[in-house]
């Protein structure tokens, strides 16, 4: 490679690494939401969720994502939900919910 090709090769890439380093910063943040419980008996759980996330500067389709895993009181299946999110490379995984074991009375 010649000199002058080497220095506008490297000029390119100098001139490029804002642009990628910008795209980067810019993607929007996804959340994991899991629970325990099933998503019709969760309505004001996740209404709540929402308003606490707003109070923080953040709105569901605007500036954050969220991605939602509902184990429907079957508490084997929420290992394999949580190892998917983390997969996914979420920023944050909030768990909440109660199992069916706890509201079941004795």
């Amino acid at each position: 490679m010649k000199r002058r090709e080497f220095i506008a090769l490297l000029s390119g890439v100098a001139t490029g690494w804002p642009l990628v380093a910008h795209a980067q910063q810019s993607a929007m943040p996804v959340i994991g939401f899991l629970s325990s419980r099933m998503a019709s008996e969760s309505v004001s759980v996740v209404a709540a969720f929402h308003q606490g996330l707003k109070e923080s500067g953040y709105v569901e389709g605007q500036n954050v994502s969220i991605e939602y895993r509902w184990a429907d009181f079957q508490d084997d299946r929420v290992p394999a939900m949580a190892a998917d999110l983390v997969q996914r490379r979420v920023a944050v995984i909030a768990a909440t919910g109660s199992t069916w074991r706890h509201l079941r009375r004795s």
